[in-house]
């Protein structure tokens, strides 16, 4: 690689900073809801953050979609972000396993006043898809990587032509290209996702290289 393209640690913390600079800053809702993750919750790195979640926002304003489906909602973050996003009527159903963080969750849909919009489902993803009698404009997977590959499956049975499904982590920091750390399940889950979408002629996608990597499919008309 040539040294201008060259990129050190220190520089790509300089750029994620300037990024999140230059980026439509979170409100005092979401910075909260950040922050209390962080303080009581295990594995806080796990919440989107105000760049995803702008994007987030604006993609859902770009595609006006009327039922998203989100699986994997963790303490809610995404979830806001997407539902402040949508136009009246429309539907966010958010599924977490961890029934923990119900109540956290609940808190912060409450106090955003999001009730209407966000319908959380604590349980099984691949369960409560199935008893979903619904189809969707757009699907968020950010759930369990092991599942990714099944949850793919299940999803784009229940996407609407044209819908788009976004997939988060998708280059699991790195380890998508390195022989070394593939033998675990969750690279595995990751790196099965990828090839089954590439290879799937009913969809086209593209991987934007933001944080861990998101992928966005559009399911073919």
């Amino acid at each position: 690689m040539s040294n201008h393209n060259h990129i050190t640690g220190n520089q790509n913390i300089d750029l994620e900073n300037y990024i999140e600079t230059h980026t439509s800053q979170e409100d005092e809702l979401l910075y909260h809801l950040r922050r209390q993750t962080h303080l009581k919750v295990l594995r806080p790195r796990m919440v989107s953050g105000p760049v995803q979640g702008q994007l987030l926002t604006m993609l859902c304003q770009m595609i006006r979609p009327q039922n998203v489906l989100e699986i994997g909602t963790f303490t809610g973050y995404s979830a806001i972000c997407m539902a402040r996003g949508l136009n009246q009527g429309a539907v966010i159903h958010t599924i977490e396993r961890d029934d923990e963080l119900e109540s956290f969750i609940s808190h912060y849909i409450d106090k955003a006043g999001l009730q209407d919009k966000i319908k959380l489902h604590i349980g099984d993803a691949l369960k409560v898809i199935e008893e979903l009698n619904t189809s969707f404009d757009l699907a968020f997977i950010d759930g369990d990587k092991r599942e990714y590959p099944t949850y793919y499956k299940m999803v784009i049975e229940k996407m609407n032509p044209g819908g788009f499904i976004l997939a988060d982590n998708i280059l699991w920091n790195g380890k998508v290209v390195d022989p070394q750390a593939q033998n675990d399940s969750y690279t595995q889950g990751i790196l099965t996702f990828n090839k089954l979408v590439k290879e799937d002629p009913r969809t086209e996608q593209v991987i934007l290289p933001m944080r861990d990597g998101l992928m966005m499919i559009r399911v073919k008309e």
